[in-house]
């Protein structure tokens, strides 16, 4: 525990909030990318902590939130084929899709899997040769690496009936993405740490120099967030702009080689859409053309039908920073973690549900 405990020391965090308070003169607004940062942020009760110079909004940076429903559908369609097996993660079961979820479908008998690695949906691949076993790739760059090595690894066992549903994102083209669209004007940018640790500090490197905001890469701790808003704030009064790490212990400007070579070899850019946001040039991935005899979408034929969005949900506003939890009507009444209509009340990195379980903008 040495290493959680020294990170949440009340002393240190109580010269860090003081700091940040005589240091912040000029009025900013911060997002933070990633959902841990916000799950952080919110239990922690930092916003309140704060100057009331700033301002924290809560970016894209949930992967199940951000996964469209399309998306979601396709999962759902491939469930219904006979003598197929689903494996997921299990924060995917509950996320509603167009017309069900994958644990309604599982309840009328179809085989969904909750698994805790793709090394548990390999080997489900391989005690079950007469079935068809699909791994629901989600996820940012950090679960990315080890899906390649599962594909990887099918390969060289001979496996021939494991598959893969592509819905990954990449973070850096949808951070361009909703800089580019200029709908919430920022001053600072807690890049996600998790992320940061596959791809390191350079790929960020283009907020400070194209759009001239500030960002710093952070740990998910609540001193290391602190920290971080504290170098946000000394760029901001110096009238910088650079890429800073905040969490040396994790990251590298140069990032995980060795991952980032695992990505390349297996997955190539692609476009992808993204809840809220919308379709985002080589924001997803996709198995390269040797290894697309493991891609689900090409090996089974499927047709989900037009997505649907849930009337009142505005998941996608949320996620791009433009409204709050506490704008939705449908927040905490209609929209609740035991019965959500969107996905952002789902994750447990979803604002939706970091502002349900820690009180901020909940009325009961």
């Amino acid at each position: 525990m040495k290493f959680i405990t020294e990170f949440r020391r009340s002393e240190l965090a109580e010269g860090l909030i003081s700091q940040i308070h005589r240091q912040s003169k000029t009025p900013v607004r911060f997002m933070e990318f990633c959902g841990g940062h916000t799950v952080t942020i919110f239990r922690y009760g930092i916003r309140q902590l704060l100057s009331k110079t700033i301002e924290m909004v809560s970016g894209p940076g949930c992967p199940v939130c951000v996964t469209a429903n399309a998306d979601l559908d396709k999962a759902i369609a491939l469930s219904q084929i006979p003598e197929v097996i689903i494996a997921t993660f299990g924060d995917m079961l509950k996320v509603p899709g167009s017309h069900s979820s994958l644990q309604k479908v599982r309840a009328n008998d179809a085989d969904v899997r909750v698994v805790y690695s793709t090394t548990n949906a390999l080997e489900i691949a391989a005690e079950n040769p007469t079935e068809s076993v699909i791994f629901l790739g989600i996820g940012f760059e950090t679960t990315v690496p080890t899906i390649a090595a599962s594909i990887l690894q099918a390969e060289e066992r001979g496996i021939k009936n494991y598959y893969i549903l592509s819905m990954h994102k990449l973070c850096p083209p949808a951070i361009r993405a909703l800089l580019d669209s200029g709908e919430v004007k920022l001053d600072g940018l807690i890049c996600p740490g998790h992320v940061s640790a596959i791809i390191g500090s350079h790929p960020w490197e283009f907020i400070a120099r194209d759009y001239g905001i500030p960002c710093v890469v952070s740990g998910f701790e609540p001193l290391d967030i602190l920290q971080c808003i504290d170098m946000l704030v000394a760029q901001v009064e110096n009238g910088e702009s650079k890429v800073e790490i905040a969490y040396r212990r994790g990251v590298r400007p140069e990032g995980n080689q060795q991952a980032l070579k695992l990505m390349e070899q297996v997955f190539e850019p692609c476009l992808a859409e993204w809840r809220g946001i919308g379709e985002v040039p080589d924001s997803g991935l996709r198995l390269r053309k040797e290894y697309q005899h493991f891609d689900a979408e090409l090996a089974f034929d499927i047709d989900p039908g037009p997505p649907y969005e849930p009337k009142g949900c505005i998941c996608g506003d949320i996620l791009r920073g433009v409204k709050t939890p506490a704008d939705c009507k449908l927040f905490g009444k209609a929209c609740t973690p035991e019965y959500p209509v969107g996905p952002c009340m789902v994750s447990s990195e979803g604002s939706c549900s970091a502002h349900y379980l820690y009180g901020e903008g909940f009325e009961g």
